[in-house]
């Protein structure tokens, strides 16, 4: 009775994984602090396939703010807004449908 069992290597999680966003996939919220009261927020990490200055014009027309595209070395395109819109920012982004609300992190204080 030497005989051996040979299992296959099958794993039934294996993508699992797949369908949870990626530290690369996140969409970081921030709130800087500028002089005084004044506050700017900056949305870093939307997808590359998204038009940015599309939805910064959304932004600004929704949360009636002022707000820019700059384009930054490690983040791409970044989207910044006058004030401290980082909860507006998410219900947006989960409302329109442009990102799930676990690929947000709200950063700040």
């Amino acid at each position: 009775m030497a005989s051996t069992m040979q299992f296959n290597n099958f794993d039934a999680f294996e993508d699992a994984a797949d369908g949870a966003p990626n530290a690369s996939d996140k969409v970081h919220v921030r709130v800087q602090q500028r002089n005084g009261r004044k506050c700017i927020t900056t949305v870093a990490g939307l997808a590359e396939d998204l038009d940015i200055k599309r939805i910064c014009k959304a932004f600004k027309k929704n949360f009636s703010c002022n707000g820019a595209v700059q384009k930054d070395e490690e983040s791409g395109e970044v989207v910044q807004l006058s004030g401290d819109q980082r909860t507006n920012v998410k219900e947006f982004l989960v409302d329109q449908e442009i990102c799930h609300s676990e690929a947000i992190v709200l950063h700040g204080f």
